[in-house]
């Protein structure tokens, strides 16, 4: 497999693990976007703590310095969606988890193609069923940039758009019990 050079953990665990607003609020955000484990939403907290770190930093740089390094930060984050491209430091630092996480692969499958759980998308990016452009995408924490999310599709030889289909007609189509009791 190869020996990774530089080989770290993507994500740090909260300070307070045993908080029971905290745990209620994780299980909710798992919930909601169809995370496999808490780990991957700690990797979301990093890399948001992260950006927000760039922000900090930004802020506290003499304005010259800081008017030639700022696009470059507002420009990657407004090519992913989190802010538009007008935006300030304060919108970034304003930033949630929930708005990282609403630009997974996996949330805006969901979204698009009507799945009736965040896991069902999951399954299907994971099992090869989603392409992006032409390419075959299997990583539900990927993130979409506002470019490909255009060129969100199925695969070809993908058979979940007809199952899809099927679900919804027989959703649609209420059963008649017609119970005729002759006595």
């Amino acid at each position: 497999m190869g020996d990774p050079k530089n080989s770290r953990r993507m994500w740090r665990k909260p300070k307070r693990p045993l908080n029971y607003e905290l745990k209620m609020e994780e299980l909710k955000t798992l919930g909601t976007f169809g995370l496999r484990s808490k780990r991957e939403l700690w990797k979301a907290h990093t890399e948001l703590s992260r950006v927000r770190h760039q922000a900090r930093s930004l802020l506290a740089l003499r304005q010259e310095i800081r008017l030639q390094k700022e696009p470059i930060l507002m420009k990657s984050l407004s090519r992913i969606g989190l802010v538009s491209i007008e935006s300030t430091l304060d919108d970034v630092l304003n930033l949630q988890v929930n708005d990282l996480l609403s630009r997974r692969l996996q949330t805006l499958v969901s979204r698009k193609f009507a799945f009736k759980t965040p896991y069902q998308a999951r399954q299907a990016v994971i099992h090869g069923h989603i392409m992006i452009g032409d390419r075959k995408i299997n990583i539900p924490s990927y993130i979409v940039t506002l470019e490909e999310e255009k060129n969100i599709k199925f695969s070809p030889e993908s058979n979940i758009p007809s199952m899809l289909e099927s679900t919804k007609k027989s959703e649609a189509k209420p059963e008649i019990n017609i119970d005729t009791e002759t006595t």
